[in-house]
């Protein structure tokens, strides 16, 4: 284990936890291997509505995560939570229950006032302004992604005809504190986006050695003096087009 006088930086390389997510495995019956992680509740309830998925059966828990199955794929659909804990722990869950190639679609803010709504970013790096991914990889700035995937992605939306870009995106662990100095330096350290679960997703999958990728899509604009809210969370043509292409995108990882 590392020493530090900051508790965040010791780093235990340690595999042999008191808590596994591997008794799990006695509770619950396996999911697909393919795993898409959604963050648009309306998306889910409209992919219901059409009876394109159902459920398959509820993780219990404090805060219980309804694991979903595509009706016409070998696929797992779950929603997504917010921040690295939830997310982190919950993806430690999914692994052990069997998933292995697992892709995010979410939406974030954007850091530049040129990045419309709606504009496709595949994360190649994320700068780690949280504390979950700190007990899955040594101290360091950022977390690369599993670039090979990344790479499959961009390819599928290029042969798509879909505009995106590829970049580092910023994840905090608190978005009420997004200041002006932060934002600024981010930016110039060249992130494009900010969310809340990157580092952390991208560190769990590289700890327990699967395979991740994700597309964030530009919501609202915190690059400004004033925070502008873009009305992204009503655009709900992108959230749905984005998902189908998601589902598209995961069977050929």
């Amino acid at each position: 284990m590392l020493s530090s006088d900051y508790p965040i930086l010791e780093f235990d390389e340690n595999k042999e936890a008191l808590i596994r997510p591997e008794f799990l495995k006695n509770r619950y019956e396996p999911i697909s291997e393919r795993l898409l992680i959604c963050f648009f509740h309306e998306t889910i309830e409209k992919l219901l509505e059409r009876e394109e998925i159902s459920l398959h059966f509820v993780l219990r828990g404090e805060n219980p995560l309804k694991i979903y199955r595509f009706q016409d794929q070998d696929m797992t659909l779950v929603e997504g939570r917010l921040g690295a804990p939830a997310a982190g722990g919950y993806l430690e869950d999914l692994i052990a229950l069997g998933a292995k190639k697992i892709l995010f679609v979410g939406g974030a803010g954007v850091l530049r006032k040129d990045l419309a709504v709606g504009k496709f970013l595949v994360p190649t790096s994320a700068v780690r302004d949280e504390g979950f991914s700190y007990h899955y990889l040594p101290p360091a700035r950022e977390v690369e992604a599993n670039l090979d995937v990344a790479s499959k992605i961009t390819e599928y939306l290029k042969k798509s005809g879909i505009d995106y870009l590829t970049g580092k995106t910023w994840t905090t662990d608190a978005f009420y504190r997004e200041t002006p100095a932060k934002i600024k330096k981010r930016r110039e350290e060249g992130c494009l986006f900010v969310e809340m679960e990157q580092s952390a997703l991208m560190a769990v999958a590289a700890y327990r050695e699967v395979e991740y990728g994700a597309i964030l899509y530009g919501g609202d604009d915190v690059s400004k003096e004033k925070w502008d809210s873009r009305n992204w969370r009503d655009r709900g043509d992108i959230r749905v087009g984005l998902t189908e292409l998601a589902k598209e995108i995961l069977l050929v990882l």
